[in-house]
């Protein structure tokens, strides 16, 4: 037999292990709930672009539960601090042209998140012009009932930018060959250049237009596509020209492929996209080859220049990608998720915007979204993702757009626009 002093002993002990196996199991079991706990909520926030109903608009769903603006935004891929920063995306060495109240307007909407603003988009396959609010409601459209019974129509408008002023619209009539004005405020409609519905070669016709943008000086340029050259245009006559019609090959300035791009840029420049090749050109004010290299991409589209010699640049396919890449064709930032919400299908034209975001057409999509680069997460959008239609909060193909500031009423500030 134990000794009962012994016995004592070891029962004291036991009775100690079972209290010490006792506390940790519940400490392993609270652990473990815990963790279950942490792995379902970042499950949910991950898949929540995913699990987003398939047809839900952003914008509408931004209505609901407005996003708070954080102190400041810093400038991210789009305008590291090295390069100036946000400030950076409308300074006047950066810019074509210089707007009263641009500046007031434009750091305004550098703090706020999201869409910063309005946004102007060319609703190609709709063939209409509208302008929506960070809440994805209309506040322009062009045309109305009453501009359709006056004979006041568009045929398969492309880009649509806002004219240096504010007062009027320059859009590309892609598919009938012409360029076309529209007056914001007064709703008229004026042949700018070409023949519509008609294709040709000569100094007159077009082929295929893209990208027409007004330039300050009263002047237009645009991307002459299958004519395969870059035209500059003043009072219904070529000015002057970059490429020949008929001579389509990479050679630039003389010759160049099939253009889809020819973003204006300061000094009196044109960055230039063509399709074969996957070339990107920059040309000077003086018609010289600054850079020329092939963008890592199957159809790039709209380069547009940003600060510290960078280029954004639409990927024109399915999946696509949105790209900046040093003048040389190294790729800085790359945005192209293979699948899900996040998939691009032929985004067209990639923007920046004054908040450090970046607006893109994903013309396939039916939709128009804002990226956040930081986070590479769409924060923003207007259309019915896969759905076209005409009603309120849809797209068919859209095509264009162009960022509008809020004027210090809060209504659009057509005169403080600027590009690139």
């Amino acid at each position: 037999m134990l000794d009962p002093r012994q016995a004592e002993r070891l029962e004291r002990r036991a009775a100690a292990r079972r209290a010490r196996v006792y506390r940790e199991r519940r400490i392993a079991a609270a652990a473990i709930t815990g963790l279950l706990a942490f792995i379902v909520i970042v499950l949910a926030t991950a898949g929540s672009d995913d699990k987003r109903p398939r047809h839900q608009s952003t914008a509408a769903a931004a209505t609901k539960t407005p996003l708070k603006p954080p102190t400041t935004i810093p400038g991210g891929p789009l305008a590291p601090a090295r390069y100036g920063g946000l400030a950076a995306l409308w300074a006047p060495q950066n810019v074509v042209g210089t707007q009263p109240g641009t500046s007031a307007a434009y750091e305004k909407a550098s703090r706020l998140v999201g869409l910063p603003g309005y946004l102007l988009i060319a609703d190609r396959g709709n063939n209409r012009i509208l302008v929506v609010n960070p809440g994805g409601h209309p506040v322009f459209r062009f045309p109305t009932g009453a501009d359709v019974a006056a004979g006041r129509k568009l045929f398969f408008n492309d880009d649509t930018f806002v004219e240096p002023g504010g007062r009027a619209l320059i859009a590309n009539e892609e598919d009938n060959h012409a360029i076309v004005e529209i007056g914001i405020s007064a709703h008229s409609l004026r042949l700018l250049f070409g023949h519509p519905g008609q294709r040709g070669t000569d100094a007159t016709h077009l082929n295929t237009p893209d990208d027409a943008y007004a330039l300050p000086d009263g002047s237009f340029t645009v991307a002459d596509a299958y004519n395969c050259r870059i035209l500059f245009v003043r009072a219904g006559a070529i000015e002057r020209q970059l490429g020949k019609a008929g001579v389509c090959r990479h050679d630039p300035p003389s010759a160049f492929g099939p253009v889809n791009g020819d973003t204006p840029v300061a000094g009196g420049g044109v960055l230039v996209s063509e399709i074969p090749g996957s070339w990107i050109d920059g040309i000077t004010a003086a018609g010289k080859v600054q850079f020329a290299f092939r963008a890592p991409i199957a159809y790039p589209s709209d380069p547009q220049p940003l600060p510290g010699g960078r280029i954004l640049i639409a990927d024109y396919s399915n999946p696509g990608h949105v790209l900046i890449t040093s003048r040389a064709g190294q790729v800085l930032w790359r945005y192209g998720p293979t699948a899900g919400f996040g998939r691009l299908d032929h985004p067209s034209l990639a923007m920046a915007l004054p908040n450090g975001d970046i607006a893109v057409n994903d013309d396939y999509r039916h939709r128009v979204i804002v990226i956040d680069p930081r986070t590479k997460r769409i924060v923003w959008q207007y259309g019915h993702t896969d759905v076209p239609g005409t009603a309120a909060g849809f797209l068919n193909t859209p095509d264009g757009m162009d960022f509008v500031p809020a004027g210090p009423g809060g209504s659009p500030d057509y005169a403080a626009v600027v590009h690139p």
